[in-house]
């Protein structure tokens, strides 16, 4: 389905709104590669300067198939967007659309400048709903809205795409004086509100408030859409509760031309989101809906509540927690604890029933958890992940550094035949050793030698797989779980002796939506570890 917009003949109708999985360099990059129907690609909003954002939970489904989210505009600033989007290699038929932010006209215009040199158009974000100064506060003030977009367009070259919020009484007001600027299109909407959304009795976002997405707010999208093509003679990028052929016709009647789709992407893997596109442009040719059936309106974000039993040190910062139920997850699959005032992170359960985390202490949260008294109570939810899948005549082997033990334990334990290389950096950081040794094979290594192989958990990985015969090693399947360098490490060992669709490597990439959308998890060649693992395959 090619189309034009702004100049160019595009390879597909589609984008998908800023802030949502596409929101690092190789993800876009992946999407370049994969998913053709996907013309314009949408970045992240970036702003002057690097902006951490708001600690998790960022994201909270309060209904199937509508969330609401508060992530804080995070981004690495401008200077280092730069670096990161000149190494894409973008494809003729597709628009790079590079979305800025900022806190006063000027920041907008220096932004714009150093991001515009790597973009085929800049999206103005002036819609951001819980970002306290920024965003829809200004996007509701018409004057500001048109000198934002006035100064941006003199500093730049290229289309100048303002994104404007349906919270505001008259869109259309807003959209002529985006167009009295020399706004070249219009996007819209952004996110509803902002909302807030309990779970037992206590605000999931972090922020407390957020904007509101997902099938709900499709009305209010298609009213605004209209109001806008009432008021202005633009392209619109129209976008808001599209989750299938039917909305994107809703949509173009109401006078869009690119359609984003973003909340409806929840939960899919990259290569669930290539089929989704691509059945979706079948139904637009065709007249059909089927699109629909793929949205994942299964997914489940509530928390359960469960009950610390016990907080066992380990050393100085690593403990073990043990709570006072089961919970449902199989080998390879995580979870998400939420302490409501603290936050969430992901983790892999140590064990499964009763449910019990290994913590090493890394950052706020987890240095809370090293002291957290039994009797807190937390919530758990997910399990989110893939769970792992052998060959049944596989010979696994699981190498584990750190936390990383956890994610393993239960691959051994579930599926058998298994032999276990533990590193760690000395006796008094090894946790689970007994256990471990009734279910497996173990092999531990540590850098000071105070306990078992006295060296690096690889080169003794090595050492056993010189003693493999070639019928053994066709059989070995890898799964690797750790911190970067040393699953780096054991996958070039493994390269040495078999191929690479026998690896299976699990990385502690920043996690924090668990479902896809925010994009923090990606690897470097585009997959996300929440939803394309988190074990993925060496192969690709």
């Amino acid at each position: 389905m090619s189309t034009q917009f702004l100049g160019k003949t595009l390879s597909g109708p589609f984008t998908i709104p800023s802030g949502i999985v596409t929101c690092s360099a190789p993800i876009i990059q992946a999407f370049f590669d994969q998913v053709p129907e996907v013309g314009v690609l949408t970045t992240k909003s970036i702003g002057p300067d690097p902006r951490a954002g708001y600690r998790e939970p960022v994201l909270a489904q309060y209904s199937p198939g509508n969330f609401v989210n508060a992530v804080g505009l995070t981004n690495p600033g401008a200077a280092a967007s730069a670096e990161m989007l000149a190494a894409l290699e973008v494809p003729e038929d597709r628009f790079l659309l590079v979305s800025i932010f900022g806190g006063s006209v000027q920041e907008y215009v220096d932004v714009a400048k150093a991001l515009a040199p790597h973009a085929d158009g800049l999206e103005l974000n002036l819609s951001c709903p819980h970002a306290k100064g920024l965003g829809m506060a200004m996007g509701q003030d018409p004057d500001l809205v048109r000198e934002i977009v006035s100064a941006v367009k003199a500093a730049v070259d290229i289309p100048v795409v303002p994104k404007l919020t349906p919270n505001c009484p008259n869109i259309g007001e807003i959209a002529r004086a985006a167009a009295e600027g020399g706004a070249d299109a219009i996007c819209a909407i952004n996110t509803v509100g902002p909302g807030s959304y309990l779970s037992h009795g206590k605000p999931v976002l972090s922020n407390g408030m957020g904007g509101m997405s997902g099938k709900g707010v499709l009305p209010i999208a298609t009213r605004c859409i209209a109001e806008i093509r009432d008021a202005v003679d633009l392209p619109i990028i129209g976008c808001g509760g599209v989750s299938c052929a039917d909305d994107v016709r809703a949509l173009e009647v109401a006078g869009a031309s690119i359609f984003g789709i973003g909340s409806a992407l929840v939960g899919m893997s990259t290569d669930d989101i290539a089929d989704y596109f691509r059945v979706l442009s079948q139904d637009m040719e065709h007249g059909s809906n089927r699109s629909e059936d793929l949205v994942r309106y299964d997914i489940d974000m509530r928390f359960s509540p469960v009950t610390l039993v016990e907080n066992q040190r380990v050393c100085e910062d690593i403990c073990v927690l043990t709570f006072d139920r089961k919970v449902n997850v199989q080998a390879g699959e995580f979870v998400f604890l939420w302490i409501p005032g603290l936050g969430e992170k992901p983790f892999s359960a140590l064990t499964d029933d009763p449910f019990s985390l290994a913590v090493i202490d890394v950052g706020e949260f987890t240095h809370a958890l090293m002291d957290l008294e039994p009797g807190t109570e937390a919530f758990v939810r997910g399990p989110h992940g893939i769970p792992v899948d052998p060959p049944e005549d596989a010979k696994i082997m699981l190498v584990a550094g750190g936390t990383g033990l956890a994610a393993v334990y239960q691959i051994a334990r579930d599926f058998g035949d298994a032999e276990l290389f533990v590193g760690a950096r000395s006796a008094e950081r090894l946790y689970f050793q007994q256990e471990v040794e009734r279910i497996a094979t173990v092999h531990t290594a540590t850098d000071d030698g105070s306990y078992g192989y006295h060296g690096l958990v690889t080169e003794m990985l090595r050492e056993r797989l010189q003693e493999l015969s070639a019928e053994e090693l066709s059989r070995v399947w890898f799964y690797n779980c750790g911190p970067e360098p040393m699953v780096h490490a054991a996958d070039a060992v493994q390269r040495e002796f078999c191929e690479p669709r026998q690896i299976h490597n699990s990385v502690d990439y920043w996690t924090k939506c668990g479902v896809g959308i925010c994009g923090a998890c990606n690897a470097p060649d585009g997959r996300r570890l929440c939803v394309d693992g988190p074990f993925m395959s060496a192969a690709g």
